[in-house]
């Protein structure tokens, strides 16, 4: 038989740790704003349903925090016995469209609500948070060893939902990032100052989930390269993260993520700044500063294909482990180019949100485009249920 090109390897059956996808596109984690109850709902279902029929290898839910604590706000799933039968009913339905499915796991850290949550927000020192308009609160070791431990219990909740792998969320400034971060991490103590100590947590977390999990599922991890912030984690110690938690042997991949939703969230996304709508859905007097500041925390940075590959070869250049490249997928050349690079695999999560079908469209069609034009409008929308603004339906 002949050799398959480089150009049809997206496509083609691939293994992430133990699992088996059957293509190397994976639907990354978006917020859904489909819980109001901090359970599945049959609407969460079905958002997951349209890219698994649509052709992905696997959907990432998001988010699934490990402790109340550690949402965004009140209405995000936390993991406990009470959400599985729930999380369920929705594997089995990503499971019935031929789609693997995995639950991102994390703690929000300094960007959780706390006036939502009505718990205290954690983050590595005491600072002023706009969205609970409170300090947030300076984790001790116990309260530091019981959140890596509610990752391990998230994780083996996981496998009783039947996920067939988790994404630990290291990025965006989320409680292990903000810990990676040498302007939020002031601490002095094991978990702060050198590195070594700032990615103890993530470290340990990794370590500790797979320990409690074994071989059964895949074990991911979303990590920042650059925080986008001047004092924040930059390239080059990301890359000694990557180095350690490869040498460590406890993940399966990692999916490469830049950008901070505590103080710059475009940096990630690209694009339109969508300012008034951020400002519609917000609360007084959040409302009012996105009004009158918004321009310097929501910052507009140019949208290309594929734009966070530069950063990311670099990880390309120094690690063995798989990799997961995010930013900018939108069609089969830029695929083609993650696979001819080396990246095992590609994560999409705008372009699926205007066409959860586009992957079997660029099946059927090499030609086919995104009709997404990185507007952002989808942002504020996860708040009354993530959704593309422009059209109910792709056409």
């Amino acid at each position: 038989m002949p050799r398959r090109s480089i150009h049809e390897r997206r496509l083609l059956p691939a293994r992430l740790g133990p699992v088996q996808l059957r293509n190397r596109v994976i639907k990354a984690a978006t917020f859904e704003g489909r819980t109001p109850d901090a359970l599945v709902t049959d609407e969460l279902i079905d958002y997951h349903r349209a890219p698994s029929a649509g052709g992905v290898g696997m959907s990432t839910v998001a988010y699934c925090a490990v402790s109340p604590e550690g949402r965004t706000d009140r209405h995000q799933i936390h993991m406990r016995p009470e959400a599985v039968p729930g999380l369920r009913r929705l594997t089995d339905a990503i499971h019935a469209e031929g789609a693997a499915a995995s639950a991102q796991l994390g703690h929000a850290g300094p960007v959780a609500n706390a006036a939502s949550n009505r718990l205290p927000a954690i983050a590595p020192g005491r600072l002023f948070s706009p969205l609970g308009m409170a300090r947030t609160h300076r984790p001790d070791d116990t309260d530091i060893r019981r959140i890596i431990d509610a990752h391990a219990a998230a994780a083996l909740l996981a496998i009783e939902a039947g996920f067939d792998a988790v994404e630990l969320h290291f990025g965006h400034n989320y409680l292990t990032s903000s810990f990676l971060s040498p302007l939020l991490n002031r601490r002095k103590d094991a978990w702060g100052g050198p590195l070594a100590n700032r990615a103890r947590m993530a470290r340990e977390i990794a370590k500790t989930v797979r320990e409690a999990v074994g071989d059964r599922i895949a074990v991911t991890a979303k990590l920042s390269m650059d925080d986008g912030v001047p004092g924040g984690l930059r390239l080059e110690e990301s890359l000694q993260v990557g180095r350690w938690l490869e040498a460590d042997g406890a993940l399966d991949a990692l999916q490469l993520t830049e950008g901070s939703s505590l103080l710059n969230p475009m940096y990630l996304f690209r694009g339109d700044a969508p300012r008034k709508e951020f400002a519609k859905v917000f609360p007084k007097p959040l409302s009012w500063g996105i009004k009158m500041g918004g321009r310097a925390f929501l910052r507009e940075f140019p949208y290309e294909e594929a734009y966070l590959l530069e950063d990311a070869r670099q990880f390309r250049e120094e690690l063995k482990m798989p990799l997961i490249l995010l930013g900018g997928i939108t069609n089969k050349e830029t695929m083609d180019k993650a696979m001819a690079e080396g990246f095992e695999f590609v994560a999409m999560a705008r372009a699926l949100l205007r066409q959860p079908d586009l992957l079997r469209r660029i099946q059927e069609d090499a030609d086919t485009k995104s009709l997404c034009i990185h507007c952002n409008k989808c942002m504020p929308s996860i708040y009354t249920g993530a959704r593309c603004v422009l059209a109910t339906h792709a056409t």
